[in-house]
């Protein structure tokens, strides 16, 4: 019977990074990974890894993390902002990897059946809030103690008039997307931001989690029927809970992180393992 694997945060321009990449094996060739999220920085890079991912694995189903969206000065894809994601997913649609542009594919394996909807939904820094302010005195915040994201320099959100906006757009054409879905049948929800707030209680540095999602989808789970969450982004790789639902971060993270945390083997995720087959 096949798996249903995950990862994120793969950030393969960093050496050891890529050399887990290219030791990665299914178990099954018709085991299905998901991506979800900061593969690489360059197009050269996703494009690599996403290709030797989908030689080996059944299916690959991707989207984005904000790396990918980043658009550096001495990159020669001058593309930004939604151009730069549309350009991404039609460099996905070469490689055969499903994108959150393309029909949810339905999962039969085990745990299954499952409708697996991989989400490009951004954050709009209402997570700012949970260290006591506004979104504007958050982001002082954030200025004050030297830890802003790298989207403020380099994430564009061209042609939407800011990353706020962008979001919004994203989560009414994707809420609307998932509220005319199939009415009974489970989902695996894949974001590369997590989807409720409650994960980013345990970042070392509260002032970050401005970058990581928006409250607007702190229901997700139960309405869209959700059997799991899969999540990147945050680099503490774990799985919790909330109402029942598994939440799963699935990060590689950086090597130093990796060295920090006293890691040793990395291997992707399996999802659905405690869900019964229906």
């Amino acid at each position: 019977m096949a798996d249903l694997y995950a990862v994120s945060d793969l950030h393969v321009n960093h050496a050891e990074n890529r050399e887990v990449v290219e030791q990665l094996r299914p178990r099954s060739e018709a085991d299905w990974l998901i991506v979800c999220g900061d593969v690489a920085d360059s197009v050269d890079d996703l494009e690599w890894a996403l290709g030797t991912l989908r030689e080996r694995f059944g299916r690959v189903i991707w989207t984005p993390g904000n790396h990918e969206l980043l658009t550096y000065e001495d990159d020669p894809l001058r593309l930004r902002g939604e151009r730069r994601y549309l350009h991404l997913v039609e460099l996905c649609r070469r490689l055969d990897v499903l994108t959150p542009e393309d029909p949810y594919p339905i999962w039969e394996g085990d745990g299954g059946p499952m409708r697996v909807a991989p989400l490009f939904l951004l954050y709009d820094y209402s997570f700012g809030r949970n260290v006591g302010a506004t979104p504007e005195q958050a982001l002082q915040r954030a200025y004050d103690a030297g830890v802003v994201c790298v989207d403020e320099f380099l994430l564009h959100p061209d042609p939407y008039p800011s990353r706020q906006a962008w979001c919004h757009a994203r989560l009414e054409a994707t809420e609307k997307r998932l509220s005319e879905d199939d009415p009974v049948l489970p989902t695996v929800l894949v974001n590369h931001f997590p989807l409720i707030v409650e994960p980013t209680r345990a970042l070392r540095h509260p002032e970050f989690a401005q970058w990581c999602g928006t409250v607007r989808t702190a229901d997700w789970h139960r309405r869209f029927r959700a059997a799991a969450v899969v999540y990147g982004h945050l680099h503490i790789p774990r799985t919790t809970r909330q109402d029942g639902v598994p939440f799963e971060e699935v990060s590689l993270g950086y090597p130093r992180e990796r060295r920090y945390r006293g890691d040793r083997e990395f291997a992707p995720r399996r999802i659905l393992s405690e869900v019964l087959r229906v």
